[in-house]
């Protein structure tokens, strides 16, 4: 064997232990986590990312003991009571529902005849709605059944006419206060009677039979009982608004009619027929026979 070819075997040995040898480098390296590549090249790919077996995560759990700051430990200043604010001043008369003293309820619809009938109980106050002047004064009871003449339905009853030019009535009373009597000058909330169930209330409940409308002479006793519904003004007054008037709706009303208007519901009394008086029966008393017995 010559010199040459002695010289390539060895020559191709090394080669194969270098071969080996990197062989083994390489595999190595891609079983070690922290490998490098050849020329200190990381044998993984940049762009896949490393996985965690247990994901950190920070947060802040909020503490459940209140903060020290001053501002948000602070109790806030309590707001001042609500300011009431009177309502509205309707007109320049200052008005008193009707019935003082007692618990009432009464009639908001139209049954028959434009009044209202405010319930409460025997013996309660009837005051006067507003500043006036007494108008007619009826202390005697002379409704009946029998007759039902409408003058006397209401009982015993008292009539004011108001500074506003309004009259109010209050009937079936049980009594009229002392010294009432025509052109006597009465105050707003001033006793004028008690409530009771004279007159053609003989037979319901305690009552006050309340009614609006305008002066008139006595004849014209329908107008008396009532022309303008009452119960939006005794509503205000009950409630406080005590200068809503009745003043305009009364005066339209009595342009719209006039001041006398006729009857048209409830007018007419009971007739009264007397019984005929049965006549006696007379039985002639029969004249006695004479029997004369001549002897002879």
């Amino acid at each position: 064997m010559d010199t040459s070819t002695r010289v390539e075997i060895m020559r191709a040995g090394h080669l194969g232990r270098w071969a080996a040898l990197a062989g083994a480098a390489l595999l190595a390296s891609a079983c070690s986590p922290q490998a490098t590549g050849v020329a200190g090249v990381s044998a993984q790919s940049p762009a896949t990312p490393t996985a965690s077996a247990s994901p950190s995560v920070t947060a802040t759990i909020p503490s459940q003991t209140p903060t020290a700051d001053p501002q948000s430990a602070e109790t806030p200043p309590k707001g001042e009571d609500p300011v009431k604010i009177p309502p509205p001043k309707l007109s320049k008369y200052t008005y008193a529902f009707p019935v003082q003293g007692c618990r009432t309820t009464y009639q908001r619809q139209l049954l028959v005849l434009p009044k209202t009938v405010i319930w409460a109980g025997k013996g309660c106050a009837f005051v006067a709605p507003v500043d006036g002047v007494v108008d007619e004064v009826n202390t005697v009871n002379k409704w009946s059944p029998t007759t039902d003449v409408g003058a006397a339905r209401e009982g015993r009853f008292v009539t004011i006419i108001g500074d506003d030019g309004v009259r109010y009535l209050g009937g079936h009373l049980d009594a009229v206060a002392d010294g009432l009597k025509p052109g006597v000058r009465v105050k707003v909330g001033q006793m004028l009677g008690r409530v009771g169930n004279s007159g053609n209330a003989r037979d319901t409940g305690t009552n006050l039979y309340f009614a609006i409308s305008w002066k008139t002479g006595p004849a014209y006793w329908w107008v008396r009982r009532g022309m303008v519904n009452p119960w939006d003004y005794l509503d205000a007054w009950q409630s406080g608004n005590k200068t809503l008037s009745p003043k305009e709706e009364t005066l339209k009303m009595r342009g719209r009619l006039g001041e006398t208007p006729r009857c048209a519901v409830q007018c007419a009394s009971k007739t009264v027929t007397e019984p005929k008086k049965k006549k006696k029966k007379t039985h002639a008393t029969p004249t006695p026979t004479v029997i004369i017995i001549d002897p002879t």
